[in-house]
């Protein structure tokens, strides 16, 4: 029997392990102490209180840690979830994750855990960023929740507001004050921002859009140097501009070939062995005599750097590079460390990041420079990153969080 399509589409990138040296973050994401080596649990004991599972004292919704501030990096365990967004605002860092959301002040070591006991509506939380002055919450199957920083309350908008689906991956505000969000039934564009009113909603789907959004599962949103909005999804990257659609998909140039990349397949388990939706998509990109992880369509990550180039990171197919008139591919024969491309960052200086299935890449000129867990990542299959403003990395992964001190 075929799980279900929300079940696959989060069993597919369940993947990763935890390391030494770590400190716990959030209530209901406490693991025993007994689960950590023994200089791990005396340094974190004390400071975040954590107790064997079970003990009626163990969870700590809020807290303060005490990491070595002389260590090049810190690792921060949060138990069995995984780490899906990584957010900087100001001295803080927010830690998205399928157990809640984790603010964690960067200067006073406090941390808060936000999840349906706080006002949420689902604990999967897929993205985290800002709207004007509150905190931005995506989630899996709760809809939209914003924060009030100053009040402590949620607002939260879903399908009845005129949202697409409960489901939400990515959320962008334009320059020209619309807002989009990335849904797994379509993309809205809310027109100027206007969250309250329902007639500023709109909903573009592939019938919509008449095959223009080529894909209704949409994970990634990023904006265009002249405006234009790129969309990643699962059957390849969308443009938008001015009212008009235009897409891409591996035919046309997205995603290595398979016979560049076959031999660097990590995961042999195919999702659509178990997923329907993934079944009839393979066929529909004719893929389906390919048995392993692979969809190049599949866009998983996306990021528009400042020259308009457009990034997008596949589902086994490496990372493309499109720069409007020319498709180009980076695999590990190019140097990549995983042809699953989960998460693209740019840092402030520009500098793209690459994460994989199998560590994370600085992209340099035409090469890359990878860091694995010897260089302190918490595991080397990494879903979310950010950069703060003194250069400090942090990189997410399952299970936990790596905080890595620029050298």
């Amino acid at each position: 029997m075929a799980i279900s399509l929300r079940t696959a589409g989060v069993a597919a990138i369940a993947l990763g392990t935890a390391l030494a040296g770590a400190y716990q973050l959030g209530r209901s994401m406490a693991a025993p102490v007994a689960a950590l080596p023994a200089a791990a649990a005396a340094a974190v004991a004390p400071a975040a209180s954590v107790l064997p599972a079970g003990h009626p004292e163990a969870p700590q919704r809020e807290g303060k840690l005490a990491p070595d501030p002389s260590q090049k990096f810190t690792h921060f365990r949060v138990g069995n979830k995984n780490v899906k967004r990584l957010f900087v605002d100001g001295d803080a860092v927010w830690v998205g994750t399928s157990g809640g959301a984790v603010r964690y002040d960067t200067k006073t070591d406090e941390y808060k855990l936000f999840d349906t006991k706080s006002g949420l509506l689902s604990n999967g939380v897929f993205h985290v960023g800002k709207l004007d002055d509150r905190i931005v919450l995506g989630t899996y199957g709760g809809g939209l929740s914003l924060l009030d920083p100053a009040k402590g309350t949620w607002e939260t908008f879903n399908i009845p507001d005129g949202l697409g689906d409960a489901f939400v991956y990515d959320v962008l505000k334009a320059r020209n004050g619309d807002v989009w969000i990335a849904t797994w039934s379509g993309v809205n564009r809310v027109k100027g921002g206007r969250l309250k009113d329902r007639s500023a909603w709109e909903l573009h789907t592939v019938e919509s859009t008449k095959g223009g959004l080529p894909n209704d599962w949409v994970y990634g949103l990023a904006e265009g140097k002249d405006g234009e909005i790129w969309l990643g999804t699962e059957g390849g990257l969308a443009h938008f501009k001015e009212g008009r659609w235009e897409n891409w998909n591996h035919a046309k140039g997205l995603g290595a070939p398979y016979e560049k990349v076959k031999d660097h397949i990590q995961y042999g388990s195919d999702p659509a062995k178990v997923s329907e939706h993934h079944a009839a998509q393979k066929k529909e990109m004719g893929l389906e005599k390919i048995d392993v992880a692979y969809n190049p369509n599949y866009i998983v990550s996306l990021a528009v750097d400042a020259q308009g180039v457009v990034w997008a990171g596949t589902w086994g197919g490496g990372l493309s590079r499109y720069d409007g008139k020319a498709w180009t591919h980076y695999t590990v024969s190019e140097g990549l460390p995983g042809n699953h491309v989960f998460m693209l960052h740019l840092d402030p200086k520009g500098a793209l990041w690459v994460g994989t299935n199998n560590g994370l890449a600085k992209m340099q000129g035409n090469a890359f420079r990878v860091m694995t867990t010897q260089d302190g990542l918490f595991a080397n299959t990494v879903f979310s990153m950010t950069t703060t403003r003194d250069g400090t990395l942090w990189v997410g992964s399952y299970g936990g969080v790596a905080r890595i001190k620029p050298s």
